[in-house]
């Protein structure tokens, strides 16, 4: 056999170990040193091997069984040395070298040896227990070794008024047991045999699982059995011992009754551990159900907020036109209901909303909670990206609306036109082709036929004076179309029936022609004058037909110089009425001219002019109408000119208070801005001066509702732009809510920086330090710090972010310790940066608000619960197993919050599960956001 650690001199475990005695308070060596000849015994007496066996087993595997094994034979199972290594691993809560897994026997020596040299770390030292014997499967030893396994971490740190191990155990045992009746407790053996003292153990400790006066003494077995079914199901103890081996042994074996009552030991000492531990769960859960309500009033009132906006884009992005210009002035106005009415409180809604949201957070920061994080769909990123999608529906809603009112005025306007030349074109047309179709030639004279040639050619010049109005009226029924005019279908039919009869007028005619000119020779005479008149009577006919259209024409201008232009058309048309005047008294003298040539010639006329309809009657008829036309005309304009007059003194109202508020807005921005940097005095004096600053901006909403009633009038008089400012209505509102929002945030900034302070016990002058510094890195005061200048920013404060801690700096101040380090050219972890960085900025945002940063300050100097504290409080609470059931979190926590941890608390799957198990570790994990609740 080989000595395992010969070389030590100063304690040995075997047969030249000392007497038999318990031994006053001293060292592990000492104590072991006063053991039976455990060698002898065991050789003497078998019944106490065979109870070492069971109960050495029974203890192993209770605590294997948390590593999810076990053994069966405690000679062939430790052979290996791997759960040898196992076991001292779970019992001490240290790792242990690697073990070999080879199969050889060179290999199963070293994981023993790895196991006695760990044995050795602490205190024990081995003689004449070598690895070899384990490896043999030497029961004698292996037992030896167990027991010394079982001395040194089960049994070495009890201490009961300055005594320890044995003594301290058998102290124990007797003041607990005193006030029973039948127990007197002076050894670990035949103390024992009649099973009473076990059961008061039990009784005293948790009396409502033994009925303790029904016990008697000279039952001893069923006393026995009773102990220990009731250890094993209530307190988790595993059966090491057979009821009948102690009854029917003189004298049970010492170390198996020590290392079974031991247990008992571990089992009861943590009372006073688990109402501290129950304590603190109490703590952290109350917390944790007081956030989970802000959570839900958060979920609830974003959840009504976006409901609003879903129900109200819909509505802003229904672009279904109406066929007339009332019902879609009904749509404007709807819409500005919305803008004065509805819009607003909701505004202030999602103002509230982030407001609550920002304290939620830093309750969370404060109590060491995870940030919240709400449902899919419903972040402030979310709830700000619907509002932005609203305000943009909004936008194409009102400029859809305006253009659709220029729309329909446009096509009101062109459908009119149409009306007009269509009249007007059928007027001309009626009887023409019953004209074109008469056969009078055919009985005519010559000089008749000579008159119908010429009155044919007039008509065809008239008809194609005509050719032009007939491609307007097409062109306008064209344009309507293209508009969706709501009248389409009858303009459509009215404008092919004037083509299709333009079509059978240009074929009559020039049928008509042929017959004519078949005849053409025939014809001798031709009154000249009569064709000349016709000639140039047809085309001043069609002018003051022309001009009559024009003067009759509706009009739409939006501006000044519009309606200016229109004045000066108009004037230049004047200008030409006496050209036209000398051009009728012209005409109407060829007319005077054949009448004199006829009756000086005893010419008998028809009474009316062959080759034209157009009498001077008509000419005259119609000269009359464009002169009391021009008049109505320039009252027309001048009513135009008189109403853009009025416009354009909106416009310039408008743009006077416009220019004055917009400005305004944005110099308090700047304000603003300014202000939440500098930062000066103490937070409550800067809170009270931003609310006082806040007042002064409410103050100034009577200077915006009386630019809202100025814009009113100029929907009102359906003005679309305004060239006089560069502010619109909507620039102003967006500025004011900007405005308002801003403020709001700064304040709520603020009031988070006193909770944040008042919380973590932060100075006025440490928070001055924090402002200061994150102000010298904040290069562009745009609030926030880039990841290299949040570094630089630690660096200056004196933090290690390597080490995780705040470096001493001496008397240094930090401008002096900055430039220290900047010249030293010290930097940070990159590890623990992207740490630190994932804590301030958990949404990767690239930027860290100086609030982020207080909070991560003032956290980094603040002791706070953790998951581990509160891991290690479950695990008091549940007998330091790995799982806690239903029954234990009633006994040890109040109702509601044990009824909390039951509800949400996953099933334990390891492999030493119980029915009811539940899984504590994974529910303190999620409580502090490393794993979901």
């Amino acid at each position: 056999m080989v000595d395992y650690h010969a070389a030590n001199q100063s304690y040995q475990y075997g047969p030249s170990s000392g007497s038999n005695g318990a031994g006053g308070g001293g060292s592990m060596g000492d104590y072991m040193a006063q053991e039976d000849d455990w060698d002898r015994d065991l050789l003497l007496d078998p019944a106490w091997e065979k109870q070492q066996r069971k109960t050495f087993t029974a203890w192993c595997n209770s605590h294997l069984r948390k590593a999810g094994t076990q053994i069966e034979n405690i000679d062939e199972d430790f052979r290996d040395g791997l759960k040898l290594m196992l076991l001292l691993e779970v019992i001490s809560g240290e790792r242990l070298p690697k073990p070999e897994r080879g199969k050889m026997r060179v290999h199963k020596i070293n994981n023993v040896n790895k196991a006695l040299d760990f044995i050795a770390s602490k205190g024990v030292k081995l003689v004449s227990i070598g690895a070899e014997e384990i490896v043999d499967g030497n029961a004698k030893m292996t037992l030896g070794m167990i027991w010394t396994i079982i001395l040194r971490f089960a049994i070495q740190d009890i201490s009961v008024e300055e005594t320890s191990a044995k003594e301290g155990l058998l102290l124990w045992c007797q003041r607990k047991t005193a006030p029973y009746k039948n127990v007197n407790v002076q050894n670990f053996h035949i103390s024992w045999k009649d099973g009473l003292a076990f059961n008061a153990l039990i009784h005293r400790h948790r009396p409502e699982l033994i009925e303790y006066d029904k016990l008697r003494k000279d039952d001893p077995v069923t006393n026995l059995n009773n102990a220990f079914e009731v250890a094993e199901k209530y307190l988790d103890i595993p059966k090491m011992l057979d009821a009948e081996d102690i009854v029917g042994t003189l004298r049970p074996d010492e170390k198996a009754i020590m290392t079974y009552v031991s247990c008992f030991y571990h089992a009861f000492s943590g009372a006073q551990k688990a109402e501290t531990a129950a304590n603190r769960i109490c703590k952290v859960l109350a917390v944790n159900q007081e956030n989970e309500h802000l959570m839900e009033d958060y979920e609830r009132l974003a959840s009504d907020l976006l409901e609003w906006i879903r129900r109200t884009i819909p509505w802003l992005e229904d672009r279904v036109p109406q066929k007339t210009i009332q019902e879609m002035q009904q749509k404007l106005e709807d819409f500005r209901d919305y803008r004065r009415v509805h819009k607003p409180p909701k505004v202030q809604e999602k103002c509230q909303l982030e407001i609550n949201f920002n304290t939620l957070q830093t309750k969370l920061r404060l109590s060491n909670r995870p940030a919240f994080m709400p449902s899919e769909g419903r972040m402030v990123s979310d709830i700000n990206n619907c509002w932005q999608h609203l305000e943009q529906a909004e936008k194409g809603y009102e400029e859809w609306l305006l253009n659709e009112i220029r729309r329909l005025e446009r096509l009101d306007h062109l459908a009119e036109k149409f009306r007009q030349k269509a009249s007007i074109h059928e007027a001309w047309t009626d009887g023409k082709e019953a004209m074109l179709k008469h056969r009078d030639y055919e009985t005519a004279t010559l000089s008749d036929i000579k008159a119908l040639i010429r009155k044919h050619e007039a008509f065809e010049s008239d008809l194609a004076a005509h050719q032009d109005r007939v491609e307007q009226i097409a062109a306008i029924a064209q344009e309507l179309n293209e508009l969706d005019y709501y009248d389409s279908h009858n303009v459509n039919t009215r404008c092919q029936k004037i083509c299709d009869q333009w079509d059978a007028l240009g074929s009559l005619t020039h049928s008509r022609r042929e017959a004519l000119e078949k005849t053409e020779k025939q014809l001798e005479t031709i009154d000249q004058l009569h064709l000349e008149y016709a000639k140039r009577a047809a085309p001043f006919n069609n002018w003051m037909e022309s001009a009559m259209e024009d003067l009759q024409d509706m009009f739409i201008v939006h501006t000044i110089e519009e309606i200016e232009g229109l004045i000066s058309a108009h004037d230049q048309f004047k200008s030409t009425l006496p050209d036209a005047d000398r051009e009728r008294e012209a005409i109407l003298a060829i007319h005077k001219e054949a009448q004199r040539i006829a009756e000086s010639n005893h010419i008998k006329l028809s009474g009316s002019n062959p080759y034209t309809t157009v009498t001077p009657q008509i000419i005259n008829s119609k000269w009359e109408k464009v002169q009391q036309l021009v008049p109505k005309r320039d009252h027309a304009l001048l009513e135009e000119q008189s109403k853009q007059q009025s416009n354009e003194h909106l416009r310039r109202q408008f743009a006077s208070q416009a220019n004055i508020v917009g400005p305004w807005i944005q110099t308090k921005m700047e304000e603003i801005g300014r202000i939440s940097i500098e930062m000066n005095g103490t937070l409550e004096d800067q809170l009270s001066h931003l609310k006082q600053y806040e007042r002064s901006i409410v103050d100034y909403k009577p200077n915006l509702d009386l630019l809202e009633q100025q814009h009113q009038l100029i929907q009102e008089a359906l003005i679309f732009d305004n060239k006089h400012t560069n502010y619109t209505m909507e620039h102003i509102r967006v500025g004011w809510e900007q405005l308002l929002t801003t403020i709001a945030r700064t304040i709520n900034e603020i009031e988070n920086q006193i909770l944040t302070r008042d919380a973590k016990g932060i100075s006025q002058e440490q928070m001055q330090e924090f402002r200061a510094s994150f102000n010298h890195f904040d290069k562009d005061h745009g609030g926030a710090l880039g990841p290299e200048e949040f570094k630089a920013c630690l660096i200056s404060l004196g933090y290690d972010v390597e080490n995780d801690r705040q470096k001493q700096t001496g008397s240094m101040d930090s401008d002096d310790f900055r430039a220290l380090l900047i010249s030293t050219g010290y930097s940070l972890g990159d590890a623990e940066f992207n740490r630190i960085m994932s804590v301030v900025d958990p949404n990767h945002s690239g930027l860290v608000t100086f609030q982020a940063f207080i909070d991560f300050m003032s956290r980094e100097t603040t002791d706070t619960d953790t998951a581990d504290q509160v891991i290690a409080s479950f695990k008091v609470l549940a007998g330091d197993k790995n799982f806690i059931t239903a029954e234990e979190l009633r006994r040890e926590l109040p109702p509601d919050q044990a009824e909390y941890c039951i509800a949400r608390m996953a099933p334990y799957q390891g492999p030493d599960a119980v029915p009811g198990a539940l899984d504590y570790k994974s529910f303190s994990t999620a409580l502090y956001g490393e794993s979901d609740l």
